[in-house]
């Protein structure tokens, strides 16, 4: 997590409850309007994908478990 949310965060706590429910919508309405889909990545996250699938892990979908230890 960013230090600029970390700190939205803090400043959100101090704030009484109806206006923390205020933020939380406005902030929601924020992200809705950027991608109401939530499809898009932000760079965190796209290095993040990045590295996975770059890392050589094997999806256990891809894996013939059938044949494992076969010769075929």
């Amino acid at each position: 997590m960013s230090e600029i949310v970390m700190e939205a965060a803090r400043l959100m706590d101090v704030l009484p409850d109806a206006d923390k429910e205020f933020a939380y919508e406005f902030i929601k309405k924020l992200v809705l309007a950027w991608d109401p889909d939530y499809t898009k990545v932000t760079a965190e996250e796209a290095a993040r994908i990045s590295a996975a699938e770059n890392s050589g892990f094997v999806d256990s979908e891809d894996i013939d478990w059938d044949s494992i230890g076969t010769d075929e």
